[in-house]
């Protein structure tokens, strides 16, 4: 939902005309986190190429901040914030940056296609934004092998041909971080692995460096807006990430959680050719859980594809408080046959979030009302959550009407309703925004961010929302009644 399209935007120079160029700064912030980091090999000879590619990329990233200040300076300066041509000319200004920033984080690659990703993935950014940084997705660019075999013999300290028996060269899948090979074992277990791209640790000091200052940066010249809370939910993702030790354990704790679900395979972990920068896993086959052409032609239902995927993520948000925070398509595969049709495989658990237990239960108490539309309830634990008066748009966010709505659940809004939201959104600026998310527990944002990615998948595959909104619905009151035990994914 675009709550931000709606803001108004005063023109006085001080003032925040530029609110969008700061949402533009914050998301070029985020992405400017990573100079120097691509460079894939740490001996001393590549000291000075490692400096002036950091010099090349910090340019990159200043010169992109210039060109969207500008923009957005004086491209909608002397009209009226509630005209017509201002909307209009706002979505341009929007479009242009965003394809900015898209090839920013294309040119400089590495933890920048990471952070295009991340922002990507988050609600109440312009539609433009998301929209351009999604195609990252699919973009990022194979390691040469050599690199890679240089980090697979250092992590596992013996000869290829003593592991595998046969290892390829090409890797099935890269991503901004590390790369997928397909191998087989000398026991003929095939095998996927996974590998990190040399010197990523190593320089993630800078990283976090380069991208605090950035952001600063940003505040210090629009001191209105604070985007601290989004450059620390990125740079805490990706320092998770880079563990692969830590990975493993998440998978296996997912796995032990969904044991008794046979409509779920987590790949298991071959400890033995696992370090922080190698995982070594079960090899499954499958397709994108969002591939609807494949769904189809193997007699798989879209729509049962989607109320599984749900019922999943509903499990893990409000019963086992322990999230797979990165559920992108190539994250989740749909493996037809078996006893059910099919089951899903989730790939990729370093971005997984432990709840406070806290924070689980009142999540939960916040659907209940959301679902009896308890407009008391919704406030009252939006003081807890500690966003106040804002905690009336959470009917909106999370189910798409308000809490004053008469439409059933899953309908949507009627056209008074839309109405009056309209006028409501026509009070807020961009500031109430970056209010409301700065307030939010690291936790909630969690949830949001997962919430989004998970309603995208099911759009693509045809459900309707309702079946998003009942799943949730009744996961959050088998929340209420859970009690954690040292047997998880048994409810008590």
């Amino acid at each position: 939902m675009e709550i931000l399209r709606k803001f108004k935007f005063p023109g006085r120079s001080k003032s925040p005309i530029f609110a969008f160029t700061v949402t533009g700064l914050a998301l070029t912030a985020v992405t400017s986190s990573a100079a120097a980091v691509s460079i894939f090999r740490d001996s001393p000879s590549n000291k000075i190429a490692t400096a002036v590619e950091g010099v090349v990329r910090s340019s990159r990233a200043i010169y992109s901040i210039t060109l969207t200040v500008a923009d957005y300076k004086y491209s909608l300066r002397r009209l009226p914030a509630d005209s017509d041509d201002y909307l209009q000319r706002l979505t341009e200004v929007h479009s242009r940056s965003a394809k900015r920033i898209l090839k920013l984080c294309e040119s400089n690659k590495g933890f920048y296609v990471k952070a295009g990703q991340f922002v990507a993935t988050l609600k109440l950014v312009p539609k433009e934004y998301s929209l351009a940084l999604s195609s990252l997705q699919d973009k990022a660019v194979p390691c040469n092998f050599q690199e890679i075999k240089h980090v697979l013999t250092s992590n596992l300290g013996q000869n290829f041909t003593e592991i595998f028996l046969s290892f390829d060269e090409e890797p099935i899948a890269a991503a901004s971080i590390a790369q997928v090979h397909h191998a087989v074992l000398k026991n003929h277990q095939e095998v996927a692995v996974k590998v990190q791209y040399p010197g990523l640790k190593q320089n993630m000091k800078l990283d976090t460096m380069i991208m605090s200052f950035l952001s600063k940066s940003v505040a210090k010249i629009f001191p209105e807006y604070r985007f601290d809370w989004l450059v620390y939910e990125f740079v805490k993702s990706i320092s998770q990430e880079l563990d692969f030790i830590q990975e493993a354990k998440n998978s296996e704790r997912i796995a032990k959680n969904f044991k008794h679900n046979k409509m779920i395979t987590i790949p298991t972990v071959f400890w033995e050719f696992t370090t922080t920068q190698v995982l070594t896993m079960q090899f499954c086959k499958g397709f994108k859980v969002d591939d609807v052409e494949s769904l189809k032609s193997t007699n798989v239902s879209p729509e049962k594809v989607a109320k599984v995927l749900v019922e999943v993520f509903a499990e893990m948000i409000f019963v086992h408080g322990f999230i797979h925070g990165d559920p992108h398509p190539g994250n989740i595969l749909v493996s037809p046959g078996g006893q059910n049709g099919f089951s899903l495989v989730l790939l990729d658990h370093g971005n997984c979030k432990t709840l406070g237990e806290a924070f689980r239960r009142d999540f939960c108490r916040l659907w209940e009302a959301l679902i009896l539309l308890d407009s008391n309830k919704i406030q009252e634990l939006g003081k807890q959550f500690g966003v106040g008066k804002y905690a009336k748009f959470f009917p909106v966010i999370f189910t798409g009407r308000t809490s004053e709505s008469k439409s059933g659940l899953g309908k949507g809004m009627s056209i008074q309703e839309r109405q009056k939201l309209k006028q409501e959104l026509k009070l807020l600026r961009l500031e109430d925004v970056t209010t409301f998310m700065g307030s939010l527990p690291p936790d909630f944002l969690t949830v949001l961010r997962t919430d989004g990615l998970i309603r995208s998948i099911t759009l693509k595959l045809g459900a309707p929302q309702r079946v998003r909104l009942l799943a949730y619905a009744k996961y959050a009151v088998y929340g209420l009644g859970y009690k954690q035990t040292s047997e998880s994914g048994n409810f008590v």
